[in-house]
């Protein structure tokens, strides 16, 4: 038996995802829902796959299946592809199982012919009409199936206009419109050698094709990378008869949500055009009105909607985006969808709609996308601040940027990777300008509503958007930007509020976030269903206070050498590593000492009652020292000038010292714990430092948990040894303090040796902290510098690696030897506390791989801490 690979509506529904894609899935079930959905069919992403494994050909079969199919649309709408007196004409739309907006292609009014457009006129009473559907089909067709530049078209279509002396499409004649078709049609002989296809039949099956192809098109394969949506999904293809918003005045078209999208407030939010097409208001050519204006256009349109909307967002149990069409005063619906939303909607939704009785807590905390929440923890404009504000547009995506203008994507992807931060201005934002706007701090368009692209592409990355800005000019010729008269150079800075539309000259101080009451629901519900613990990574008392705040329960890493970082310290350091005799070493030790206790002091303080793992001295040393060039050019500067010879002879010293310390690969050289087993002196400062802010706690009667953290331990000796020296330490500042306190001695399992030793090393430390950072360095072999900037890039877009390792767990390598790990010092040490402190602890697919592994906390930075609890939350439901 063929493979099945065309279904009509009315034989799928909403479970057939993957089979249907979401769009096909989603029209099969409001047909079974007896909602007004024109008749078509899906064609399945397995015919998509098909396509690819038959060299870009149908699959047997397919065509076959696709002609009853056909023949079923036309019995339902008594209309027949092609007709010289009916005609039939379709859409042919993508639908991937995952929402994909804008990323592959769409083709309207398919059917059109030169025939077929004088029925179409004659059925509706209406030439412009049909006359404007046959240029938009001729446009649209060779862009997406032809492949021809839509700007070849754009300057037809200008130069027509100018030619009559009109401003917008909606304004041309019949006979502008009839010479617009020729001159498209002539376009196409011309630039293809074969005139535009007239036969629809042939139409279809090049649509079709078309539309499988663009699944790998570059803004997919981009977008799908970025949103780490499988290659190997394919995309269905949905057959569906076509319906007009662009017959009249009682026609229309419009984009609608059952909740704000940017807030998540419980009102229709929306826009619609009277007399246009879909295409209309999605891409911004001309400005829509909000959808609670419909309600004086057409009382009776409103009223069905506004159910309609009810009803789907009742059936489906989420805030839905939905699009309609109205012909001739009947509504339609072409598509429902989950509506993508900020961060700040997506928790006001999920806690109301627990409140409403629609879903559970569970339901409510699986919903919200964890990295999504770092919109709601990022900046915004200070209340406070006095703002030039020179433009206002519509509020598309709320938060606020500033940075340099920049006018073209390409300029925009490379400035903002090289970590600049630009603000993107264009026109309207196309799909193929998604990896500039991902690269922008935000983005500004002249044109387009609160649905258009760069609004929802916006909205789905928390990027800030403001939209519709129609005072705004750009004059690419001359690089400049012009706000009501006044210009702005490339380069320039600008800022935008996206909550409130302001377009602001320069940069804009701003402010942390605040939760809302939703937000914090929302976490106390993820909190009682999580196991694992979420500590932060905190070095100072502020970030630790901070890290509190977001509802850290402790600090997982608190790296001492940032600490010997501060300007004031360096000469202290530097003395230090430059000693020649252990009594010099110890004269500047015993002067950081006393700083080192007031930063533990501080940080201990901050988080009172809670755990504080505090990793002593990790890098090398010279890291501590100038650069090896810089000395070089300065040595040799003094040289040829002869100033100074006193500071030349000190230069000099530095310069071999810093010789000596150069490492071939410091990674894994003369660092850590290594550096303790030369110099012991070091980490005994440090300890001593602890202790002695610990005493200081106690006698205040402050509860304090301090854990010392040892790190680089490749072997049970070095950690035996240096936990001696911490013991001692801790044992003679109790002593001299006249108080008792607790603490752990445990280490950092970061390189291969250390986890498949874990048993050993177990025996005497109290806990074990992942430093996953180093240790997906050592097992895959990559340096991290090298290999982002180098070749990693390559190993993604090949799919050699379908994630970067250091941003995602790799569970495969790195988990499996944690996991190992994990067992073999739990077997040897039954009290072993475990956890992970790379980067990995703050991102959710690791997050859920140390819950199925046991581990007992994860630390990440403090504005991650949130996103940690949600995710460890989200751990839990998903693998009851």
């Amino acid at each position: 038996m063929s493979t099945k690979y065309v279904y009509l509506f009315h034989e799928g529904n909403a479970s057939m995802r993957g089979l249907l894609g979401g769009k096909g899935a989603n029209l099969a079930e409001m047909a079974n829902m007896g909602l007004p959905v024109p008749p078509g069919f899906t064609i399945t992403t397995e015919a998509c796959k098909a396509y690819y494994t038959c060299n870009g050909q149908f699959p047997a079969g397919l065509e076959d299946q696709i002609k009853p199919a056909l023949a079923a649309i036309e019995k339902a709408t008594e209309k027949k592809l092609g007709d010289p007196v009916r005609p039939l004409l379709v859409s042919v739309r993508s639908g991937a199982q995952a929402s994909m907006p804008g990323m592959m292609d769409t083709v309207l009014n398919l059917g059109l012919n030169k025939e077929t457009v004088k029925a179409l006129g004659e059925a509706t009473q209406n030439e412009r009409f049909a006359l404007d559907c046959y240029r938009r089909f001729i446009h649209m067709f060779s862009d997406v199936v032809l492949d021809l530049s839509r700007n070849d078209f754009e300057d037809i279509l200008g130069a027509v206009k100018r030619k009559q002396g009109v401003r917008y499409d909606s304004e041309l004649s019949v006979e502008s419109l009839a010479t617009l078709i020729d001159d498209y049609k002539k376009l196409v002989q011309r630039l293809t050698g074969h005139p535009f296809p007239e036969d629809p039949q042939e139409q279809l099956r090049q649509a079709i094709l078309a539309v499988f192809r663009s699944w790998n098109n570059a803004r997919a394969i981009f977008y799908r990378r970025s949103n780490h949506i499988p290659d190997d999904w394919g995309t269905a293809v949905n057959v569906q008869s076509m319906v007009f918003g662009n017959t009249g005045n009682d026609s229309g078209t419009g984009v609608a949500f059952t909740r704000s999208p940017s807030t998540g407030e419980k009102a229709l939010y929306g826009e619609y055009l009277m007399n246009a097409q879909g295409e209309d208001v999605v891409a911004g050519i001309r400005t829509p009105l909000p959808i609670a204006s419909l309600e004086k256009d057409n009382p009776e349109i409103y009223r069905q909607f506004i159910k309609v909307s009810s009803d789907l967002e009742a059936h489906y149990r989420d805030m839905q985006d939905i699009e309609f069409t109205i012909e001739r005063g009947k509504l339609y619906m072409l598509q429902t969808r989950v509506g993508k939303r900020t961060a700040a909607a997506s928790i006001k939704v999920a806690v109301d709609q627990y409140h409403e009785g629609l879903i559970s807590k569970e339901e409510a905390i699986v919903r919200i996308e964890p990295g999504q929440l770092d919109q709601l923890l990022h900046r915004r404009i200070d209340d406070k601040a006095k703002l030039e504000v020179i433009a206002k547009g519509l509020p598309a995506s709320p938060g606020a940027a500033s940075g340099r203008i920049v006018l073209d994507v390409d300029e925009a992807e490379r400035r903002g990777n090289a970590e600049e931060k630009v603000l993107l201005i264009r026109t309207e934002t196309t799909p193929d300008d998604i990896h500039g706007i991902m690269a922008a701090q935000g983005v500004l368009t002249s044109r387009g509503g609160m649905t258009s692209h760069a609004a929802v592409v916006a909205r789905h990355m928390g990027k800030p958007c403001v939209c519709g800005c129609e005072t705004l000019e750009i004059d690419h010729a001359q690089r400049t930007v012009l706000i009501n008269g006044a210009a702005y150079k490339e380069g320039e800075i600008l800022s935008i509020d996206g909550a409130t539309g302001r377009v602001i000259k320069g940069e804009v101080p701003m402010i942390d976030p605040e939760l809302s009451k939703e937000f914090k629901e929302l976490l106390t519900w993820a909190d009682e269903i999580r196991r694992l613990q979420v500590r932060a990574n905190a070095d100072n008392p502020a970030d630790a206070q901070k890290a509190r705040d977001f509802g850290a329960q402790g600090i997982g890493l608190c790296r001492t050498e940032h600490m010997f970082m501060d300007p004031a310290r360096i000469p202290i350091v530097q003395e230090m590593i430059l000693s020649q005799t252990l009594e010099e070493r110890k004269v500047a030790l015993a002067k950081l000492l006393p700083m080192q206790e007031e930063d533990f002091y501080g940080i201990l303080k901050a988080m009172a009652g809670l755990p504080v793992i505090i990793r002593l001295l990790d890098p090398p040393l010279h890291e501590f020292l100038p650069r090896a060039e810089d000395l070089l050019i300065e040595v040799t500067r003094l040289k040829v000038t002869g100033e100074n010879p006193a500071e030349l002879h000190s230069k000099e010293k530095l310069l071999y010292k810093v010789k000596a310390l150069m490492e071939q690969n410091p990674m894994l050289g003369h660092r850590g714990c290594r550096l303790a087993i030369t110099y012991p002196e070091i980490y005994a400062m440090q300890v001593q430092a602890i202790f002695q802010a610990s005493a200081r706690l106690v006698k205040e009667g402050i509860d304090i948990h301090p854990e010392v953290m040892i790190p680089l331990v490749i072997h049970v000796n070095e950690l035996a040894t240096l936990r001696r020296l911490t013991e001692e330490t801790a044992a003679a500042v109790m002593k001299e303090r006249g108080v008792q306190f607790d603490y752990k001695v445990g280490t950092m399992i970061e390189v291969p040796r250390a986890a498949l030793t874990a048993d050993t090393i177990a025996e005497v430390a109290d806990f074990f902290s992942f430093g996953t950072n180093d240790l997906t360095q050592t097992i895959f072999g990559f340096s991290r510098d090298d290999a982002e900037g180098k070749f990693l890039k390559d190993y993604l877009e090949q799919r050699i690696l379908d994630v970067n390792p250091f941003a995602v767990l790799d569970r495969d390598g790195v988990g499996k030897i944690m996991q190992m790990a994990s067992q073999l010092g739990r077997g040897r040490n039954k009290n072993l506390g475990i956890g992970i402190c790379g980067e990995h602890g703050g991102e959710a697919s690791s997050i859920e791989f140390c819950h199925l592994i046991d581990l007992d906390y994860v630390s990440c930075s403090p504005f991650r801490v949130p996103i940690a609890r949600l995710a460890a939350a989200q751990a839990v439901v998903n693998n009851q």
